[in-house]
């Protein structure tokens, strides 16, 4: 059996912006929901989120027979989770909280297998059918797509040197983080920030990597004018949320 293909790492490369949606519901039902719903990206998120390894699982599973690409972030820069994550079958990880170059390098080794990185090997895991994709670990990296997640302005300054780091596909922009770091807490759209965020895009254009954002507001749309290439545009949390309220109000 052939090493699986990942179309949204494919997709990055050839400079094809992806728009996509966060799943913090924690559900494989409402995976299923949402990713038929056309969006070329979801995220599974572990860092905020009740997720643990069986539920991003079972997402996967639920994901797996349409075309949108599951994206998992891991709660941490943290070589366990990492392992686990990629032995479940996700291709794709966003990594969080990485503000220098010696992080970003230590993200990447988590995802590669030896002598290039520190994955443990395993031979029978989701992510190898079982043992039938031929020589997997010795291509799992063609198709293993690494986001970095730039959440300060320390890590806003390292910009180029992330960009540098053999092996990062795509450095994404949190802007609740990055507001708090600025001095915003709370805040995701403050005027002081969002150009700052924009110039990053185009920064990270410029190093030659894919830019990445969420939000659920018009400023996904400045954000994809300024070169993002995978943008969140919603959250499913919110989108039960804030619907539900404005289907009461209406009553």
């Amino acid at each position: 059996m052939d090493l699986p293909q990942n179309p949204f790492k494919r997709a990055l490369k050839a400079n094809k912006a992806q728009i996509g949606l966060w799943s913090s519901l924690s559900s494989n039902y409402s995976v299923e929901v949402i990713a038929g719903a056309g969006f070329d990206w979801i995220l599974l998120d572990c860092e905020h989120s009740p997720n643990d390894l069986e539920s991003v699982l079972t997402q996967l599973q639920a994901a797996a027979p349409y075309p949108t690409h599951p994206v998992v972030r891991v709660p941490w820069n943290d070589m366990v989770n990492i392992k686990r994550v990629l032995d479940v079958g996700a291709q794709s990880l966003l990594i969080p909280y990485v503000s220098t170059a010696e992080e970003a390098k230590a993200a990447v080794a988590h995802t590669r297998y030896p002598p290039a990185g520190v994955r443990g090997v395993a031979g029978t895991t989701r992510a190898t059918r079982f043992g039938r994709v031929k020589d997997y670990a010795k291509r799992a990296h063609e198709e293993i797509c690494v986001l970095v997640q730039v959440e300060t302005q320390a890590a806003v300054d390292n910009i180029e040197a992330i960009c540098a780091v053999d092996g990062v596909d795509g450095v994404f922009i949190g802007p609740a983080d990055l507001h708090a770091s600025m001095g915003y807490p709370g805040e995701v759209s403050n005027p002081a920030v969002i150009p700052q965020i924009e110039e990053a895009m185009r920064r990270i254009r410029k190093a030659g990597k894919a830019p990445g954002y969420l939000s659920p507001t018009d400023d996904a749309r400045k954000m994809l004018a300024a070169g993002c290439l995978f943008c969140a545009v919603g959250a499913d949390v919110g989108l039960l949320a804030r619907n539900a309220e404005a289907l009461r109000a209406k009553f």
